[in-house]
């Protein structure tokens, strides 16, 4: 079996610094069913390919893992040693393992900077097709593309096999690639070479951690990577789930906000702003993105002109506050009609939140780490690319006028940054270039002369 792994971001030989291998050396290692080799077929800086060959040995590992008994034809006549299964992923694991892990001794920046990649995979088992491919990588940021392999080339009328040829194209860090694949090949083959145990909930945990509680396939990829074990199946999803659950301090630290900002009557100034620009961009269907606990959604719905509004959070628990907030059990079927609230995550492309016309980020970026944007920046901008984005996050500057705010504190304890006017219109700019918007900034509060306003409005348009 083979998977190649190519980057186009020049130097692209930095790929071999990524993985610790050197383009110009060849590197075995032995597993417990065969061989794996890693080569480099291409090496410039426009375009470098990685290629790991595993050549698996049935009858080896069938008398090794089985022990003497009677010659059964299927245990040494099979597709294993051709195509991507759990034996791919082992031996990833095995000769990528450092470079799954994030570290580089040498260039640890680069380790963790997203990157163009695309993997090729010329023989995948896909129990559900290419529709199941796309369902389990788009999301993530894919571009998936799959040939279907016929069953036999002269034969046409045999119709196709359940086996693709694909090639998957995303920018993201190496790590994460490595380890997306190491979890969904077994689960896009729904089988795996060895006995499941408990500690394969820690190796989902590990590789899945940061990405497949806000998946939206989540427990079908959490049970066929189990092999359909369902306590450990139960286990793996509570463990998951665990951090999607409301933090018991944060309504404290939402607080803590609020009282920072109830002097100046900021949050209803910012509704109004974000209502008043929705208004102004003639917007009919509406999502609200980082929802939370459904302030702006209770506004919106409110207002006639908003024919579909839809809420969208990562945390199952503010979806369900959103929906006691706005009465959803209580309301006029007609009303209820207007509004749906989705689990999902802001990072990774969702089909659901294409074609709408207009976006709300209200107070949502600045809750991203950093290295996030750009995934929110595709996900966002470029695959759901609604005709109106709107972005309202702190100014930092403006914090020295609070009273009682200890210098260098940020609003609320979840903030991973707070922005100057500066850095925010930076940031805006770069956005709306690279996504064909133009976009204009708006002050959110009375604007002080020397510090601005206390909140910075952008509206994206298309």
């Amino acid at each position: 079996m083979l998977l190649s792994i190519s980057s186009s971001t020049s130097p692209a030989t930095d790929l071999g610094y990524l993985l610790h291998k050197h383009p110009e050396g060849v590197r075995a290692v032995d597993l417990a069913f065969g061989t794996a080799t890693v080569f480099f077929p291409e090496a410039s800086k426009e375009r470098c390919t990685a290629a790991l060959l595993v050549e698996v040995d049935p009858i080896g590992l069938v008398r090794r893992g089985r022990g003497a008994r009677a010659f059964a034809l299927a245990e040494y006549v099979n597709d294993r040693p051709y195509a991507a299964s759990s034996f791919l992923s082992v031996a990833i694991s095995k000769a990528f393992g450092t470079a799954m892990s994030g570290r580089s001794s040498e260039r640890q920046e680069l380790a963790g900077t997203p990157i163009s990649l695309e993997a090729h995979l010329p023989v995948v088992p896909a129990r559900g097709g290419a529709e199941l491919l796309r369902k389990l990588f788009e999301p993530l940021g894919y571009e998936v593309a799959a040939t279907p392999i016929a069953l036999d080339d002269r034969f046409p009328a045999w119709g196709e096999s359940r086996y693709l040829d694909v090639r998957l194209s995303v920018t993201t860090r190496l790590r994460d690639l490595l380890g997306q694949l190491y979890v969904l090949l077994p689960v896009l083959d729904d089988d795996k070479h060895y006995w499941v145990a408990e500690d394969e909930i820690e190796k989902l945990l590990a590789r899945g951690g940061e990405w497949l509680a806000a998946h939206p396939e989540r427990e079908l990829i959490t049970k066929r990577y189990l092999r359909h074990r369902t306590r450990l199946t139960r286990e793996a999803l509570a463990r998951l789930l665990e951090d999607d659950q409301p933090d018991v301090a944060e309504p404290e630290a939402d607080r803590e906000e609020e009282d920072v900002e109830r002097r100046i009557s900021l949050r209803e100034q910012r509704l109004g702003s974000v209502l008043a620009a929705l208004r102004a961009s003639g917007a009919r269907r509406v999502l609200d993105l980082g929802c939370g606990g459904g302030v702006l959604l209770q506004s919106l719905l409110k207002e006639g002109s908003f024919e579909e509004i839809v809420g969208v959070d990562v945390s199952t628990g503010a979806l369900a506050f959103a929906a006691r907030r706005m009465r959803l059990d209580q309301m006029a079927p007609r009303q209820r009609e207007r509004v749906r609230l989705l689990q999902g995550a802001l990072t990774y492309r969702d089909r659901r939140l294409a074609g709408y016309d207009a976006a709300v980020l209200m107070e949502v970026i600045e809750h991203l780490d950093p290295e996030r944007l750009p995934a929110m920046e595709t996900a966002i901008f470029g695959d759901a690319a609604p005709g109106t984005v709107i972005v309202t996050t702190p100014n930092v500057e403006y914090n020295a006028r609070f009273e009682g705010m200890p210098a260098g504190a940020l609003r609320h304890r979840d903030h991973r940054f707070e922005w100057t006017r500066a850095e925010f219109r930076s940031w805006a700019s770069d956005v709306a270039e690279r996504n064909g918007y133009t976009v204009r900034f708006l002050p959110v509060g009375e604007e002080d002369a020397e510090v601005g306003s206390p909140t910075q409005l952008a509206v994206f348009a298309k």
